[in-house]
């Protein structure tokens, strides 16, 4: 759900690319890749899908596939097909949790990789990071982000969740497959939930990590951000050496916040990247993005009172640093925005109350400058609303998996989901945060399950996983 901004290779030529749709009935033709992020060549290739499924005689968009063999040539028949988050990520830009998440399942299981329509290698639908340059305000940033979306050519109505479960379902009769087991992360959980309702019979299980509940609207988190920062408070009062080393903790926050919330910090200081000077206004919203950001991961967030303290102390430089870790980590990946704007505006916009605007406002850190932008921005698509319906129950057998300190898909959002899925297990891992499935035993808890989905997973390990220490200084976190 992080957002970044990256131009498209180029949404003209992605229309011009646009051919007469093929229903998948004939595998596509693969061959060896090599992509960033994998340790070895795999599988890929392209299926043309329907653009618009109403219409299957009219325009294709191309999807693009990675498929990593199972190790075993008495491989089972039932793959993991891999769902990435977002909106806006893709299966190619998650490759390396082949290696960190997938390693024990892939002895016995193919595990494929869906580049999402309008993400990676799929038509990629983003906008130009050089446009946001850092010393841009608030204010125009988002003039920037409108002038992206106001030059979009691509039809964006067809860009939905909806029509996402359908191409996963072409790209399981292509590659032969009887039924699958389908893994999502985060907006990925919504995706796969949508494929599970859509296309009983094809889903053997579901593994749901970071579960977005079915009635959750992606931008209205500001309650669940507060709760993650509110604990991590409660977490540093209560440690010795945290205490000690910042024992003003929350009223340094409120008095950043204030700060930028007044007016931009002008901030000129060595690039923490490269060295060479850097200028930049430290804007409300770049401050706020950060410490969100911050706590998606649990580990991240023990280093969060550090980089407050720093800050309002004048010595930005580390609070900069990590604010620049996901562009470092991301290289030509990252988030597709105008894929992300195009799913948002349609699902989760018009379902925006204002008493749920306000709601969230008054209950978080965030406020509602973030959710009012992006309201703003959605107006300006003129995208017709995807209407809501009931959840219907899934009964496919599903592991989720939550992490306590979640900002944005905490355990709630899962009960909520799991009331849905009759054979749900939900797992909660107390020291996690966004993100359990690499942690731990997760890795062999999972492959259990796909063995045997129907069986009680033997969880008790997950509650090994330690807190990890809060950095109490520059040379790191204490011992």
């Amino acid at each position: 759900m992080i957002l970044k901004y990256r131009l498209a290779a180029s949404l003209m030529s992605l229309l011009s690319t646009l051919a007469a749709p093929c229903l998948a009935d004939a595998p596509p033709p693969a061959r060896i890749c090599h992509l960033p992020g994998a340790e070895e060549g795999l599988r890929c290739s392209t299926l043309n899908v329907p653009l618009d499924y109403q219409q299957k005689t009219g325009a294709s968009l191309p999807l693009h596939i990675t498929v990593a063999p199972a190790f075993r040539e008495s491989a089972r028949p039932d793959p993991v097909f891999v769902l990435a988050g977002g909106p806006g990520q893709a299966g190619s830009d998650v490759l390396p949790v082949l290696y960190s998440i997938f390693r024990r399942a892939r002895a016995t299981r193919d595990i494929v990789f869906i580049d999402q329509r309008g993400t990676g290698l799929s038509g990629k639908l983003d906008c130009d990071e050089e446009d946001l340059p850092d010393n841009l305000s608030d204010d125009e940033q988002n003039a920037a982000i409108r002038r992206c979306l106001a030059g979009v050519r691509a039809p964006l109505a067809a860009y939905t969740t909806e029509n996402a479960a359908r191409d996963i379902e072409q790209v399981r009769l292509a590659l032969g497959y009887r039924t699958v087991n389908v893994w999502g992360a985060s907006y990925g959980t919504r995706l796969a939930q949508a494929y599970a309702r859509a296309f009983p019979d094809a889903v053997r299980s579901l593994v749901l990590d970071g579960v977005a509940a079915p009635d959750q609207i992606i931008p209205a988190g500001g309650r669940d951000g507060q709760a993650a920062l509110d604990t991590l408070f409660r977490q540093c009062a209560a440690d010795p050496g945290c205490n000690q080393a910042y024992p003003a903790l929350r009223s340094e926050f409120n008095s950043l916040l204030a700060r930028v919330s007044a007016t931009p910090v002008q901030l000129n200081l060595p690039n923490p990247r490269t060295a060479e000077p850097l200028q930049m206004s430290m804007t409300k919203e770049r401050f706020l993005n950060t410490v969100h950001n911050v706590l998606y991961s649990a580990l991240d967030g023990r280093r969060l009172p550090f980089l407050i303290h720093s800050a309002w102390q004048g010595r930005w430089a580390p609070f900069v640093a990590r604010r620049n870790v996901g562009a470092d980590l991301a290289g030509e990946g990252g988030t597709a925005l105008v894929l992300h704007m195009a799913v948002i505006c349609a699902e989760d916009y018009p379902r925006m109350t204002p008493q749920l605007l306000a709601e969230d406002a008054n209950n978080s850190f965030l406020g509602s400058g973030r959710v009012g932008q992006l309201m703003e921005q959605c107006k300006s698509l003129k995208l017709p609303a995807m209407p809501w319906r009931t959840p219907t129950p899934i009964l496919a057998p599903a592991l989720l998996l939550s992490g306590a300190l979640d900002p944005v898909t905490p355990p709630r959002r899962a009960e909520a989901a799991a009331r849905h899925i009759p054979k749900a297990q939900h797992l909660v891992v107390a020291n996690a945060g966004h993100g359990i499935s690499s942690l731990g035993c997760a890795p062999r808890l999972l492959r259990e399950f796909l063995d045997a989905p129907s069986r009680q997973v033997a969880a008790a390990c997950l509650r090994e996983i330690p807190a990890a220490n809060f950095q109490v200084g520059s040379a790191g976190p204490h011992p």
